[in-house]
């Protein structure tokens, strides 16, 4: 079934794919760390490190710090060894994006929307996140209905994404240093009651505040919940390593470009998030403040974004809030690049003013509506889409023996069936069914189904490709 076979003429998207030359690659401190530890340091990420989809009381800290610190640790290793790895050697040895790299897994017609169009559709589930938290952010100092901010933010992100990414990619190469100087800074002001912080008591004073809420999660459960929420995160950025490794120049490059921009990032971010939380429930004093807080808005407060004015104080907050909102600017211009390049890919018939235009609209209309509010719930739809594309890609790639076999014709049954199953687990949790880290188990089912497939001859034969063949990196490079 795989012998390569002249079914039919490639579509023009890849027979047109041109490889990255190995002279317009870079070490990977110049391109895939710093860009990845960029997506993490986004303030919407660790926010809610120390929260959890169904509101168990303690959160991810019922256990205490060391356990949620292992669930970080397990989650980094997931993200870089499961979802990144193998997109990124597919990019670094081809020098070809993920919209081409993955016609292998889901065929050359059923790559078009797989995952290409579900890429640029996803994108605009993110906008939404950031639309609406940047705009309560900004609303913190600018006395204007958040509703408002939202709908020129959304606009002003899509128009910049769609028409001028160039002009913020100096801006965006420094801003992602403010919530990093953001969470050291409550960090050193926190760390000295970290080791008096108690997760009994922080599970009690969550109960007098929410006394319905979920009881506290066990160990295995809180590692669960990190993984869902970290994965979930990630796992879009994770398939389009295949994007970043292309700009790789061999093995080590992209090893190391997503142990320190990925794992090492994932610790840092969402550890100094943790502990942050944790100082602030060891400390009588904040604690109270946090508990009156949390009163005031009937709820109590589990993340280290909303605590910021426990830690500083609320004048000193509003103004930190503001920049942590102009910080994530370029990330949501980032996702209507994304969406944008997608499109005119998939969609090269449309005005990507139309295309982009409607998507930016729908993401207005979700920050707008508050449906993205809770941003955990919007990981499971992320990671119960991406799980099963990553899982379904390893497996093929270790099938191929750790090679790209190259387009498949028409739709591969075996990426579109191991999808299926995959999705419909990782999709659980928003349907109320309890599925214990539903992202990672979403790519497990996918690439166990992947592989079944391929044994049984669900395989669509490879098309040769008469177009411009892969170009890897230099000879003294390869892995």
């Amino acid at each position: 079934m795989d012998a390569k076979t002249p079914t039919g003429p490639l579509p023009f998207y890849i027979t047109s794919a041109i490889p990255n030359p190995a002279s317009k690659r870079a070490p990977w401190y110049k391109n895939t760390a710093p860009t990845y530890a960029g997506i993490f340091l986004w303030f919407v990420f660790w926010q809610d490190a120390t929260t959890t989809q169904a509101g168990f009381l303690g959160g991810t800290l019922a256990q205490g710090v060391g356990v949620g610190l292992l669930g970080l640790v397990v989650s980094a290793l997931v993200c870089h060894y499961l979802f990144y790895l193998v997109p990124g050697l597919l990019g670094m040895k081809t020098g070809l994006p993920l919209y081409i790299v993955g016609t292998s897994t889901f065929g050359a017609t059923g790559g078009f929307l797989m995952p290409g169009f579900l890429m640029g559709v996803l994108q605009f589930g993110w906008l939404g996140v950031n639309v609406y938290f940047s705009s309560l952010a900004l609303a913190a100092m600018i006395p204007v209905d958040p509703r408002i901010i939202m709908v020129i933010w959304g606009l002003l992100a899509a128009f910049v994404g769609l028409k001028g990414i160039q002009y913020v990619a100096k801006v965006a190469t420094y801003l992602p240093l403010i919530p990093l100087v953001v969470l050291i800074w409550l960090f050193l002001k926190t760390v000295g009651s970290v080791g008096a912080f108690d997760p009994a008591k922080l599970v009690a004073a969550h109960q007098a505040i929410a006394p319905d809420a979920p009881a506290a999660l066990g160990t295995l459960g809180v590692v669960a919940a990190i993984l869902t929420y970290v994965v979930g995160f990630f796992a879009t950025a994770g398939a389009a390593g295949a994007d970043f490794g292309l700009s790789s120049r061999d093995k080590k490059d992209v090893s190391r470009g997503g142990l320190v921009g990925i794992a090492l990032a994932v610790l840092v971010t969402a550890g100094l998030s943790m502990l942050i939380v944790a100082g602030v429930y060891g400390s009588p004093e904040m604690s109270a403040k946090a508990a009156a807080l949390g009163a005031d808005r009937k709820g109590f407060i589990l993340d280290s974004f909303n605590l910021i004015q426990v830690v500083l104080g609320a004048g000193t907050a509003k103004w930190v809030l503001f920049l942590l909102a102009l910080a994530a600017f370029p990330p949501g211009c980032f996702s209507a690049f994304i969406a944008a390049n997608s499109f005119k890919t998939t969609l090269p018939k449309v005005n990507p003013f139309i295309s982009v235009g409607i998507g930016a609209a729908v993401s207005i209309i979700l920050a707008v509506t508050g449906y993205v509010s809770k941003a955990i719930p919007v990981f499971v739809v992320i990671g119960a889409s991406f799980g099963p594309i990553c899982g379904a890609m390893m497996v093929d790639y270790l099938l191929a023996k750790g090679k790209w076999s190259g387009p498949r014709a028409g739709f591969n049954p075996a990426g579109w069936i191991s999808w299926a199953f995959g999705f419909v687990i990782g999709i659980l949790p928003n349907l109320g069914v309890n599925v214990p880290a539903a992202p990672v188990l979403a790519f497990v089912v996918g690439a166990v189904v992947y592989f079944l497939c391929a044994k049984v001859g669900l395989l669509s034969p490879v098309v040769a490709l008469s177009g411009p063949k892969p170009e890897p990196a230099a000879p003294g490079n390869q892995p």
